[in-house]
C-alpha cells in the first residue's frame, strides 16, 4: 500500500510555516493518541502517520528531501527516514508514559517527576471525630475530653527523623533541594525534566543515624487527650473545625486539622426544628373548657402556663424564649406547646349523670361549627 503524503496526513499545505506543522501535529497527537482511543485500532494507526509525517517536516534537511524526492528519499534506509522512526513502534519514542508525558511536553510540562518529588514540608492530614451528644448539650454547648489516636511530632528528634547528636548532611547531589533537573533534546526542542533525586530519595539531606524512636519518620502514632468546647445551638449533624489537631506535618511542615462530627439523641419530649422547641402535653375536658394553669417542662424547668377558656384540641401556645440559642447571636427560639385533650375513657354513674345533666342544659347551646353542619343537612332535604 502506497504511504500518503505527509502534508495530507498533518492537513497542512507545502508551503505551510514550522509553525502551522507543529500546531497540526499536536492537533493530532491529542486527538488519536492511543490513551485516548484504547478500543480504536485505527486511531493507532492514524497517531503512528502523524507523527512519522511530524518527524520528516518538522527537519528543515528531512523536509527538504521529501520535497524533491517523496517517500522515495526515505526508503532503503535513505536519510534516516522510516529506518530510523521505529521508536514509535508501540509509541516508546515517549518513554512508554502515555498521555501524561505527551501533554507535558505539548504544554510546557517538566516531566511527571515535577509532580512527584516529595521533597520540602508537607502539611499533616485532617481528622475526623464523631461525637454523640445529649438533646440538652445541644442546646446549651459544654465541653467534651476527647481521645485521640494521631501522628504527633516525635520528641525525640523533634521532627527531623535524626537520632540525636548524629550528622545530618545536606544532599551534594540536589543541594537540598530533593530534586535534579535535567534537559534533553525531543523532537519539539529541549525539554528540562525534574525526578526525585536518587541519593536522598527526594529528602534534600542525608542522615548518618535514623532516629531510634521514629525510625527517621519524624513522626510517631500517640494517644491524644484533648478537650473541645462545643457552643450552645449546634444541631444534628453539625460540623466543627479544630484547627491544628490533625495530624502531624512531615519535615516541619503544618498539622492537619481536626473535624468534629457532632451526632445529637433523640428526646423523649422535646423536638426541634432550628432555633424552635416542640412538645406536645395533655390536658383534661374541664381544663380545655374552663381553662387552667398546668405545669409545662421547658430546657430550664417547669413553669406555669396559662390555658385559656375554650381551648380546642390541637392548639398550640407559645413560651417565649425557652427554646434554643442562636449559634449567630444571643437569643434563644421559642417553645411551641401542643395541646392534647384527653376524653376519659372510663367514668362512673355520678360523673355520667352530671354530663348528660350538661347535655341536657346545654341542648339548645349548640357548638357553631356543629350548627352549621346540621344547617347544611336540612338544606339538602328543602
Amino acid at each position: 500500500m502506497s504511504k500518503k503524503d505527509y502534508y495530507d496526513v498533518l492537513g497542512v499545505s507545502k508551503t505551510a510555516t514550522a509553525d502551522e506543522i507543529k500546531k497540526a501535529y499536536r492537533k493530532l497527537a491529542r486527538q488519536y493518541h492511543p490513551d485516548v482511543n484504547k478500543d480504536n485500532p485505527e486511531a493507532a494507526e492514524k497517531f503512528k502517520e502523524a507523527s512519522e509525517a511530524y518527524s520528516v517536516l518538522s527537519d528543515e534537511q528531512k523536509r527538504a528531501q521529501y520535497d524533491q524526492f517523496g517517500h522515495a528519499a526515505f526508503e532503503n534506509g535513505g536519510a534516516g527516514g522510516a529506518g530510523g522512526f521505529g521508536g514509535f513502534e508501540g509509541f516508546g519514542g515517549f518513554g512508554g508514559g502515555g498521555m501524561e508525558d505527551i501533554f507535558d511536553m505539548f504544554f510546557g510540562g517538566q516531566g511527571r517527576g515535577s509532580r512527584g518529588s516529595n521533597a520540602g514540608p508537607q502539611r499533616g492530614a485532617d481528622l475526623r471525630f464523631d461525637l454523640e451528644i445529649t438533646f440538652e448539650e445541644a442546646a446549651f454547648g459544654l465541653e467534651r475530653e476527647i481521645s485521640l489516636y494521631r501522628d504527633e511530632q516525635c520528641p525525640h528528634c523533634h521532627g527531623n527523623g535524626a537520632e540525636p547528636g548524629s550528622k545530618v548532611e545536606t544532599c551534594p547531589e540536589c543541594h537540598g533541594s530533593g530534586e535534579i533537573r535535567f534537559t534533553q533534546n525531543t523532537m519539539f526542542g529541549q525539554m528540562t525534566n525534574v525526578r526525585p533525586c536518587p541519593k536522598c530519595h527526594g529528602e534534600g539531606k542525608i542522615i548518618s543515624e535514623p532516629c531510634k524512636e521514629c525510625r527517621g519518620q519524624g513522626t510517631v502514632k500517640k494517644n491524644k487527650k484533648l478537650k473541645v468546647k462545643i457552643p450552645a445551638g449546634v444541631d444534628n449533624g453539625s460540623r466543627l473545625r479544630v484547627a491544628g489537631e490533625g495530624e502531624a506535618g512531615v519535615k516541619g511542615g503544618p498539622s492537619g486539622d481536626l473535624y468534629v462530627y457532632l451526632y445529637v439523641k433523640p428526646h423523649k419530649f422535646f423536638e426541634r426544628d432550628g432555633t424552635t422547641v416542640y412538645c406536645e402535653v395533655p390536658i383534661n375536658i374541664v381544663q380545655a373548657t374552663l381553662g387552667d394553669e398546668i405545669k409545662v417542662p421547658t430546657l430550664d424547668g417547669q413553669v406555669v402556663m396559662k390555658v385559656p377558656e375554650g381551648t380546642q384540641p390541637g392548639k398550640v401556645l407559645r413560651l417565649k424564649g425557652k427554646g434554643i440559642p442562636s449559634l449567630r447571636n444571643s437569643t434563644r427560639g421559642d417553645q411551641l406547646v401542643r395541646i392534647k385533650v384527653v376524653v376519659p375513657q372510663k367514668l362512673n354513674e355520678k360523673q355520667k349523670d352530671a354530663l348528660r345533666k350538661f347535655a341536657e342544659i346545654s341542648k339548645d347551646n349548640i357548638n357553631p361549627e356543629e350548627k352549621g353542619f346540621l344547617n347544611k343537612i336540612k338544606d339538602l332535604f328543602k
